[in-house]
């Protein structure tokens, strides 16, 4: 069903392009990526195929590398921009964006020199511009291939993130509300870290219990500094905080989750960095997370110890050693 909403969506990786299919289906859609090869691939062969092998794109959506083309006539924009680029290309954006048109991000991630999340960029970058995130265990290949998903629409303004809802809300990918645009958000770039971890315990072959172990402490840490943050605690028992945390500690299609084994193989983190050509957020995010930790006095010894393996102060053999050799006690207490 057509909303008659035009809808911008800027980043032409994986989760961008799926998403842009998906929008196809409810609205008017142009994709924007920099590079040309990418969009005349779009256009001409529908597809995408360095991200989404074998995947075939709507004939709806068409892509553009004029940015102005995107953003100008548009009643939406989405932003599918990795953390470290996003304020760049949201400056960009805000030559050409109409009055209050809404803003969505799709990254999870931080932006590592100020800490600060995309919602709140946009906030900054855009004041007046509504501000929301669609986030959820929303893995891009399989909603190509057509599996069923859930993902949450967060945002502060009831009735436009209704509205919002109806762009991304089609067939087996079922869109969802949420006020808490804090808990949402921070679930969505804390789990990449936790990946991170669960990783580099599949990487050693640490079996299933202790994955299981990673996944729960993982989530208590993320509730605990969500909530200092402002976030609900009830949103990180939700799609956002252990729906998404289960989907990217567990599957081979996690980029974070990969990164982890391949720490945990004893491959070095730059040559696994090099060898990659999407991001893994949890690499770029994880000092930016330690210094929230720090801020908010919260304790995070997962977190932690993937960060020391990231830098370079410690590997994945010895960071999980000392994890099991954390102090025990009560299942309510951090550690």
């Amino acid at each position: 069903m057509s909303t008659g909403l035009k809808v911008g969506l800027l980043g032409g990786g994986s989760w961008g392009t799926t998403v842009a299919a998906l929008v196809a289906r409810n609205a008017s859609i142009k994709l924007w990526a920099r590079d040309q090869a990418t969009v005349l691939e779009i256009n001409e062969q529908r597809s995408n195929e360095r991200y989404l092998p074998g995947a075939r794109l709507p004939a709806k959506l068409t892509a553009t590398d004029a940015i102005e083309e995107a953003v100008a006539p548009m009643d939406v924009i989405v932003m599918g921009i990795p953390s470290q680029n996003f304020r760049m290309v949201l400056e960009e954006v805000k030559k050409y964006i109409r009055p209050w048109v809404p803003v969505i991000s799709l990254t999870k991630g931080l932006e590592l020199s100020s800490g600060m999340r995309m919602t709140e960029i946009i906030n900054e970058v855009l004041p007046g511009h509504p501000a929301g995130v669609l986030t959820g265990p929303n893995l891009a290949r399989e909603i190509m291939s057509g599996y069923a998903a859930a993902s949450v629409i967060a945002m502060t303004d009831q009735v436009i993130m209704k509205e919002v809802q109806k762009i991304f809300h089609c067939g087996l990918f079922r869109v969802y509300t949420n006020h808490d645009v804090i808990g949402c958000e921070v679930g969505g770039v804390l789990k990449n870290i936790i990946a991170i971890a669960a990783g580099m315990g599949d990487g050693q072959g640490a079996g299933e219990n202790t994955r299981s172990a990673v996944i729960t402490r993982g989530l208590a840490e993320i509730t605990r500094l969500g909530v200092a943050m402002g976030g609900e605690v009830q949103t990180f028992a939700g799609l956002t905080g252990m729906g998404d945390l289960v989907a990217t500690c567990t599957s081979p299609q996690s980029r974070n989750r990969s990164v982890g084994f391949e720490l945990g193989q004893g491959h070095s983190i730059d040559d696994i960095i090099n060898k990659m050509y999407m991001v893994a957020e949890g690499v770029k995010s994880a000092p930016a997370v330690i210094d929230l930790a720090d801020r908010y006095e919260i304790e995070m010894p997962i977190a932690r110890e993937v960060y020391e393996v990231l830098r370079g102060g410690s590997n994945a053999r010895t960071a999980f050693r000392g994890l099991l050799r954390a102090e025990i006690g009560a299942e309510s207490e951090p550690g």
